[in-house]
């Protein structure tokens, strides 16, 4: 069936040598789909789920008994003592400005301690002047780089200890930078380290493309909320839209008066005939979740085969569902995201080319042939236009769609004269470039 897309037998062939070489962690990422399986479906159990869960509700969205029950079952799931689970969040980067300007007031502190967040939030914050950041309702935010992929605990410690902190935002995944993401071990080291100094402050951690790839999360381990999108993990291909913020009681009431009124909080937002949508998408999100990390240790192993540098590398440990490639070349970028364009279910007949993506900085190339549009959790590859050139590769509903998709880009690279050879001699791939 290759062949039919143009695949050759050059590339087949290393696509089976790869997949033999990542059969113990494909094992692996199988035990953690089974137990996060079960662990949604009791859930579903726990809060009787029955078909009158599935009425929608337009409005004002009073008495929508579906989605009290979304919110008890996401509360569950994540560990929480409760959740806003609400298609009126448009993105995860809607639900964390929610989030912020629910917990902050004028002259806070918002300290993160991964660095710099996404792009998207540069001018929520004030990093970039914006007249309606946090900067200019008199929040202030600071920073503590990371060193050698980890925290800086002892700057932690020191600057969390003198009390004045209001907020502490920890982000999970890598978003635009080269840093790797933050395994669950490490966060739960630094929550020990902030807890050893200051109760009080709230610990936030942006849970984006993290849900379901371990066993706990980060609410396992003591943070305070986490905050997530339903177009990535938990929606499993399936949720349209949505996101959701998680956690303390009192904290998941102030987002949703941010949201909707004070007053009003969590009892209102109409689900317009969503409630099925984002249930089933949940249900399914576990074994897509874990298409989407064979995709990612596949496409780690295959590219580090051709010499290209992948992060993390196939035999890491994962604890979100990007994976990095760094070509070191512009061409090289844009070329592999045409190609998994090319094997997308749809619009493979596009051709992405760089463009000015709001709330970046620089250029951005974007492969989606998704069924839901912006969906990070359906196989994508994406990244700015700028050294080091690196791609941002994620997703995959189904591990055999995500590996015609990687194999795809390949035949790409070959096809245009970036890659001119591959020849496999004992073990070792040769590339002639």
């Amino acid at each position: 069936m290759y062949k039919q897309f143009g695949i050759n037998e050059e590339v087949i062939e290393l696509a089976h040598k790869t997949e033999e070489q990542v059969k113990e962690q494909f094992k692996k990422i199988e035990e953690v789909c089974e137990y996060n399986s079960l662990k949604i479906l009791s859930a579903f159990q726990k809060y009787n789920l029955s078909e009158m869960h599935f009425n929608s509700t337009t409005g004002y969205g009073y008495s929508d008994v579906g989605r009290e029950t979304i919110e008890k079952i996401f509360a569950e799931v994540l560990n929480t003592e409760d959740s806003l689970v609400r298609g009126q969040f448009i993105s995860g980067t809607h639900a964390l400005t929610v989030a912020l300007f629910a917990f902050l007031r004028p002259n806070d502190i918002f300290l993160s301690i991964s660095g710099k967040p996404y792009d998207t939030l540069d001018e929520v914050i004030g990093i970039v002047d914006n007249p309606s950041s946090l900067k200019s309702y008199g929040v202030k935010y600071e920073q503590i780089d990371m060193i050698e992929n980890d925290f800086d605990y002892e700057k932690v410690k020191e600057r969390v200890s003198k009390n004045d902190i209001k907020l502490i935002e920890i982000q999970r995944s890598r978003g635009y930078s080269l840093r790797d993401s933050i395994t669950l071990d490490k966060i739960q080291k630094v929550i020990k380290t902030i807890r050893e100094v200051n109760e009080k402050v709230i610990i936030m951690v942006d849970n984006c493309y993290g849900e379901l790839v371990e066993k706990i999360e980060p609410t396992d381990l003591g943070a305070d909320v986490i905050v997530g999108s339903l177009i990535k993990n938990l929606g499993g291909g399936i949720a349209p839209n949505g996101a959701y913020i998680a956690g303390k009681k009192e904290l998941v009431e102030l987002a949703a008066e941010r949201l909707t009124s004070p007053g009003l909080g969590k009892e209102v937002g109409p689900t317009l005939g969503m409630n099925k949508q984002i249930l089933q998408g949940l249900f399914f999100a576990p074994h897509v979740v874990a298409s989407s990390l064979k995709t990612a240790v596949f496409a780690s192993k295959l590219l580090e085969n051709l010499g290209y540098i992948a992060n993390p590398k196939f035999d890491q440990k994962r604890t979100d569902i990007v994976q990095t490639i760094t070509f070191g070349d512009k061409q090289k970028l844009i070329k592999f995201c045409q190609g998994i364009q090319m094997g997308s279910p749809i619009d493979s007949n596009s051709i992405p080319e760089p463009w000015d993506m709001p709330g970046y900085t620089d250029q951005v190339i974007m492969a989606a042939g998704a069924f839901v549009q912006g969906s990070s959790i359906e196989l994508s590859a994406d990244g700015p236009v700028k050294p080091p050139y690196a791609v941002y590769f994620q997703g995959g509903l189904t591990w055999y769609h995500a590996k015609l998709g990687i194999l795809k880009s390949l035949q790409q690279l070959l096809d245009d004269g970036v890659l001119k050879n591959l020849r496999w001699h004992e073990k070792q791939l040769m590339v002639n470039w």
